[in-house]
């Protein structure tokens, strides 16, 4: 758990756990011996995932952004892929109970980022936050409802349904500020909807870009994993953010790095991306 001031507003880091995920599915196309190097692999080619969250406190507003792989995973999905089920407990460590939270914000809807949003009360499931406006993409969640071949498995709808059932979860149509220094702004590539969340406070700036750029091992515009519905999207969002948070100093947060939750993306003298940690 990790925590950092921006402006008036204070991050912290919490995490879900960290799941495993094919190292080969990870980096798509980038030959392994190369990858490796910055994230190695198990016997089973694995590589650890990890699952942040960030809790915003802007003075008024505890605001969430995703929630996890959560404790709904069917029994096959949580052998393959771990369930560590850790963000509860990390936010009670942080002081944060579920009726603190205001908002939740879904960068998209695959089961590893929303799977907290509910949780099984007997045989219902219901808003783990009870009190919170959920955000997410229209265009993210009609996508899930089609359960297409190519990635139905990676959408639950008990993760979001209910709360769109019940009124709770808000759809959104494009870029969107939330409250006061809150926003949200699509970046297509991993899927169509993909909205990362920026945070604008006291001249300063952060991002959880989510799944364009999960790792600092993903840097580079070309290293895109196989699970990015369009591949060329997400190398010319990559550009199109890097354009915007490298001269603008922005705080860059990553929803899947298992060792580092944030870090500043800069150009080295040989005009290669680098990560700071913070």
């Amino acid at each position: 758990m990790q925590k950092i001031s921006l402006g008036d507003f204070e991050l912290t880091a919490v995490s879900d756990g960290i799941y495993y995920l094919d190292g080969g599915a990870f980096f798509g196309v980038v030959p392994k011996v190369m990858w490796e190097r910055k994230l190695p692999a198990d016997e089973k080619n694995r590589v650890p995932t990890g699952l942040n969250s960030v809790v915003v406190r802007s003075g008024e507003k505890t605001i969430l952004i995703e929630t996890g792989i959560g404790n709904k995973l069917p029994e096959k999905m949580a052998k393959i892929y771990n369930q560590p089920a850790r963000l509860l407990d990390n936010l009670a460590a942080a002081g944060i109970a579920p009726e603190d939270v205001d908002i939740v914000i879904n960068s998209h809807l695959h089961f590893d980022h929303c799977g907290w949003n509910t949780i099984r009360n007997g045989d219902k499931v219901v808003p783990t936050f009870p009190r919170a406006r959920y955000y997410a993409q229209e265009g993210e969640w009609r996508h899930a409802r089609q359960q297409h071949e190519r990635d139905a498995v990676s959408y639950m709808t008990v993760n979001y349904d209910p709360l769109v059932e019940n009124g709770q979860m808000e759809l959104l149509n494009g870029n969107r500020e939330i409250v006061p220094g809150v926003s949200v702004e699509v970046f297509p590539g991993h899927t169509e909807n993909m909205q990362a969340v920026i945070l604008h406070s006291g001249g300063k700036t952060a991002c959880y870009i989510s799944d364009l750029i999960p790792t600092r091992a993903h840097l580079d515009p070309t290293w895109v994993m196989a699970f990015d519905l369009s591949p060329i999207a997400t190398i010319d969002n990559r550009k199109r953010y890097y354009a915007r948070a490298i001269p603008e100093k922005w705080l860059t947060i990553f929803t899947h790095d298992s060792q580092i939750p944030w870090a500043h993306i800069e150009l080295d003298e040989k005009r290669k991306l680098t990560a700071t940690p913070v």
